[in-house]
């Protein structure tokens, strides 16, 4: 593994305010992404918007792990709140990941259980996580630790919610980050999950008036981490 830092993240609005900032860059298409690799802070990092959904979110992953070598990989943008205590614009840093539409129970597995690795929970990067965990502490936004359910399904059912957080003990649910965990997992690279809450109660209607400034917030705390994060 090389000293780069790999962020990911499903849209423009979760990866542009990074870009923006980097020098030296490079750009290469690969699988219809475009990576960008260059330097912000003077460290190394490579980040890539790679669409919604899990597919897309493994195809990314596994691409910038064969292609770029990251010594860690971090997924960051937006979430829906699971946990009622959660309000839009707080962050959430996953401390493990779970993908909620993972279901071969009528086989006798439990719910979630991803064949072939035989897990539920990914842990996250005990180190990143904190490291991220600080950096939201240090620009005053209000941050919890707990898990991130992903699956290929916008939730904005309550019912839906309800079932998500009682099985999994869940405290925000997302589309990408459990494949991204699931491809580090398989090649053992360090990662971790920063998720700013879009949609909470108010679901459909809070995304679109929440979801561009719960983004600019995750890029926020995402530049700071870098700055102080030794790799």
């Amino acid at each position: 593994m090389s000293d780069i830092i790999g962020i990911i993240g499903a849209m423009d609005i979760e990866v542009d305010g990074i870009i923006s900032n980097m020098t030296n860059t490079q750009f290469e298409e690969i699988s219809s992404m475009k990576f960008v690799s260059g330097e912000l802070y003077g460290k190394r990092i490579v980040v890539c918007k790679c669409g919604i959904g899990k597919v897309f979110a493994g195809i990314c992953a596994q691409t910038m792990i064969l292609k770029y070598a990251p010594k860690i990989i971090i997924n960051s943008g937006v979430a829906g709140a699971l946990d009622e205590k959660l309000c839009v614009l707080d962050s959430v840093v996953a401390t493990s990941v779970v993908q909620h539409d993972m279901d071969t129970s009528p086989l006798g597995d439990p719910v979630g259980l991803i064949s072939g690795i035989n897990v539920v929970n990914i842990e996250a990067d005990k180190k990143v996580s904190k490291a991220l965990e600080n950096s939201a502490k240090e620009l005053q936004i209000s941050v919890k630790r707990g898990t991130i359910a992903s699956g290929d399904q916008f939730i904005a059912n309550n019912e839906k919610k309800q079932y998500i957080k009682d099985t999994f003990s869940a405290s925000a649910c997302e589309m990408e980050g459990g494949a991204i965990a699931q491809a580090c997992y398989v090649n053992k690279i360090p990662f971790a999950i920063l998720r700013t809450i879009s949609d909470g109660k108010g679901e459909v209607l809070d995304y679109f008036t929440f979801s561009e400034r719960a983004a600019v917030q995750a890029i926020k705390i995402i530049k700071n981490f870098i700055k102080y994060y030794e790799v």
